[in-house]
């Protein structure tokens, strides 16, 4: 089975700045954590890189501390960050991010942004110009800003967009579970008439606090197929931001007071549970898996560095703390 994870986070506050680190997430996670995360059924296995929304003047960095760890640990895409609406600067941001072989697409991260910044003048001229350099967006929003991307598709029907995390809607937990809204369904398939539209099968364990289970989110995944068709959905994995929940079973550095943790199986369970899901409702699962993600992000047209040693530290001292 061959997986192009096509939403992983990586970030080091010793190198880059980040000010929404806190808890268990105020770690390094890079390549010796990543090499512990991978997953259990992958015969092949790759990756896209997501922004981990760094300081805005660390952007660009990010990008080439990514690219520096890439050919160890599988990278072959970047999704930089970015603000897209500053005018010349924008362009010029844009300008330095094309001269970068692996990045292959952008993410101004909108959920918590004001309504309505989506569809600003501002914002509509900056996207454009993500179009005109044929990069993809990732629209990362709350499940109320979904009519703001659905009219930015219209707006702009050459940009292709790709929805983070089915529009983050409430889930619950795997004890008190929600179903689909109504308002989400709606906004979702209006979003999904756009043909440029993509959506991510990533992110919902992180919306349930790390506590669910896969019978409470494969409603949430049928509505998607529904709204998409398994051709236009991508598996994401959104590690470690949806690996931070309870204690997993077993766990000899669970904390004493019961508070969250990262759960070293989380990515594994994930990826299993789309793929059940995925063969239980006849979907394509390569397609998933791969196929969609490799097509939308183009990163079988991209230039690869050559191979070579990424630094390989972080996690176990770490573990020694939790102890």
């Amino acid at each position: 089975m061959r997986v192009l994870d096509s939403h992983l986070h990586l970030w080091d506050p010793e190198i880059l700045t980040y000010t929404w680190l806190e808890g268990p997430m105020a770690y390094r996670f890079a390549g010796l954590e990543l090499e512990r995360a991978r997953l259990e059924r992958a015969e092949t296995e790759k990756s896209v890189f997501v922004q981990a929304e760094t300081v805005e003047d660390d952007f660009l960095d990010e990008v080439r501390w990514v690219a520096g760890l890439a050919p160890a640990i599988g990278i072959v895409g970047i999704v930089a960050g970015i603000r897209l609406d500053r005018g010349t600067d924008t362009v010029a941001h844009l300008e330095g991010l094309v001269a970068e072989p692996l990045v292959v697409g952008v993410r101004h991260n909108l959920q918590g942004e004001p309504d309505g910044l989506a569809v600003s003048a501002a914002f509509v001229t900056g996207a454009r110009e993500v179009a005109a350099r044929d990069l993809s967006f990732d629209a990362c929003v709350r499940a109320g800003q979904l009519p703001d991307v659905a009219r930015l598709a219209g707006a702009i029907p050459e940009l292709r967009i790709v929805l983070d995390h089915l529009g983050k809607p409430a889930v619950g937990t795997s004890a008190a579970p929600l179903a689909p809204s109504a308002e989400w369904v709606r906004d979702l398939a209006e979003f999904a008439r756009h043909p440029n539209a993509f959506c991510k099968l990533s992110g919902l364990p992180g919306e349930a606090g790390g506590d669910w289970s896969a019978e409470q989110l494969e409603p949430f995944l049928d509505v998607a197929a529904d709204a998409f068709g398994a051709e236009r959905l991508m598996w994401g994995s959104d590690w470690p931001v949806s690996a931070i929940g309870p204690a997993e079973a077993g766990d000899p550095h669970a904390p004493e007071d019961g508070s969250a943790t990262y759960q070293p199986t989380a990515r594994s369970r994930w990826a299993d549970a789309v793929i059940a899901w995925a063969e239980s409702r006849g979907h394509d699962v390569d397609t998933i898996l791969w196929a969609t993600a490799e097509q939308f992000y183009r990163t079988d047209a991209r230039p690869q560095p050559p191979s070579g040693d990424a630094p390989r530290t972080g996690i176990r001292g770490w573990l020694r703390g939790r102890g």
